[in-house]
């Protein structure tokens, strides 16, 4: 099977050692194209910088995470603008909502995202839409509110590493929106919950991630010494999601696969 890790932190730090063998293990494994999540002024640019050095098969967002909302200025949406103007920055974000750390001012989380949801609205209005690439945690009601302000002007959107309730999974399902899993299904602490739902999501609205570093999948056997998440454990978790879903693993695969490039309007493999 060829999988699409479609939510990869491949900028961050703990990856600078050894990028290029995280990347062979993940090909090896069966993952063959991964999107590189920017998620702040640093990263995003840096997530570009990658995807430009291996194409087909990486790809990049350019958005600011809720955690850094405080860093986003005028001359930050400047950046992120330029950013988009590349056809590699495949999607807007990772923007969002979350109440659940508060490492930044909710306000300030609010203004942020409401100005990346408008460069979104800009880029369809310029004939170049780009699908929008969501984070939320224990913000759902303002979270819906600030996406209905621009209803009808967004193009589609994936609400990433969905950890939620089968209430808020319902609601982006009313919306079409997709929806990203990750190894958080594989947590017998938080993730039980998860294991129930997931059915119910569309085979074409379904997204798969690793969200690598993070979110070492729990069940993996052995557990790599470090901890450290990477893309190649990706087949781990479609293995589990397959059997929560009644499905045959291939089947899930396939359909993941061909909902990633369909979201991300990814051209076909060479």
């Amino acid at each position: 099977m060829q999988l699409i890790d479609t939510g990869l932190n491949l900028t961050h730090d703990s990856f600078d050692r050894d990028r290029d063998a995280v990347w062979r293990r993940a090909r090896e494994a069966g993952v063959t194209r991964a999107i590189l999540t920017g998620a702040s002024r640093e990263h995003s640019p840096r997530a570009l910088e990658l995807a430009r050095t291996r194409p087909g098969e990486w790809f990049a967002t350019a958005g600011v995470h809720p955690h850094h909302a405080l860093e986003y200025t005028d001359e930050c949406d400047a950046e992120l603008r330029a950013l988009h103007a590349h056809p590699d920055v495949v999607a807007v974000g990772e923007c969002g909502l979350d109440y659940f750390r508060d490492f930044s001012p909710r306000p300030a989380q609010r203004k942020a995202f409401e100005r990346q949801l408008q460069i979104a609205a800009d880029l369809a209005v310029a004939g170049v839409a780009k699908p929008l690439f969501l984070h939320q945690r224990d913000a759902h009601a303002d979270f819906m509110a600030i996406m209905k302000q621009l209803d009808g002007r967004l193009g589609p959107a994936v609400v990433h590493c969905f950890t939620g309730t089968r209430e808020e999974l319902f609601d982006y399902l009313d919306q079409d929106w997709y929806v990203g899993i990750t190894g958080w299904l594989c947590d017998e602490r938080r993730g039980r919950h998860l294991r129930e739902i997931v059915g119910n999501i569309p085979a074409n609205r379904l997204l798969v991630e690793t969200d690598a570093p993070y979110l070492l999948p729990r069940t993996l056997r052995p557990m790599p010494k470090d901890r450290r998440n990477e893309p190649a454990f990706l087949p781990h978790i479609v293995e589990e999601l397959a059997r929560d879903r009644g499905e045959d693993v291939t089947a899930t695969a396939a359909a993941s696969t061909a909902a990633a490039t369909a979201f991300f309007r990814l051209p076909e493999p060479a």
